[in-house]
């Protein structure tokens, strides 16, 4: 195909997708009221305010967008998957579209892991601790930051597995330098498990470290399975 013709493909893939985003934004503001209240029903017993004019019409617009983000993605997935499958083998071809597949899988499973067990164990602990010192009143916007943070920060950790099958698979770095470095990557689990879980609760940060081990040694073990 002509390299003019490619980006007439592109652009036409572009316009699908951000025609799909557009759809999924108006649908999710339509149901930004149902959708608020989803995202509440962790903060058992909390009361929230608007602390400014316009607070929550800002807050609804934000979180119909980062909804719409995650119900359009699997299409804006498939669009990408159309554009480039015809220039690569059919063995090439299998394994980029098991690749997708598996990512956008993966940040799904990690958003709904995040939002009906890490989400719901930080918040218990932060309602309860102090709670009968301060009564726990929170401002709307400031919540929503704090679940859209937990849950996108949740959901990009969740592609530790592809990342490890991509550099494993183009021998950047070999599986067994992987294993090898398992103490290392503890670590760094749970520096990470800090940052995601802004709070002092050691088993929220403790569940956040352990579940990220277990993607990076499943990790280790589909790059073993790939490379037989």
């Amino acid at each position: 195909m002509p390299i003019l013709e490619h980006f007439i493909e592109l652009r036409e893939r572009l316009i699908i997708s951000l025609i799909a985003f557009i759809i999924a934004l108006i649908t999710c503001l339509s149901y930004s009221k149902q959708i608020t209240l989803i995202l509440q029903e962790p903060a058992i017993g909390i009361k929230f305010l608007q602390l400014a004019p316009g607070e929550y019409l800002f807050v609804s617009i934000k979180v119909a967008t980062y909804s719409a983000i995650i119900m359009s993605s699997p299409f804006i997935v498939y669009q990408i998957l159309l554009f480039i499958l015809p220039g690569l083998t059919s063995t090439e071809s299998k394994y980029l579209t098991l690749l997708f597949t598996g990512s956008t899988s993966l940040f799904l499973f990690g958003i709904i892991f995040s939002y009906f067990i890490l989400v719901p164990i930080t918040l218990k602990f932060l309602i309860n601790y102090g709670s009968d010192i301060v009564e726990p009143i929170w401002s709307l916007e400031e919540y929503f930051n704090f679940i859209i943070l937990v849950l996108f920060s949740v959901g990009l950790s969740f592609q530790i597995p592809i990342i490890q099958i991509i550099l494993g698979a183009t021998n950047i770095i070999k599986k067994e330098d992987m294993l090898k470095s398992w103490k290392y990557v503890a670590f760094s689990a749970t520096i990470i498990g800090a940052v995601i879980t802004p709070s002092t609760d050691p088993i929220t940060q403790s569940l956040m470290t352990i579940t990220i081990m277990f993607l990076y040694l499943s990790g280790i073990l589909t790059l073993t399975i790939i490379k037989k």
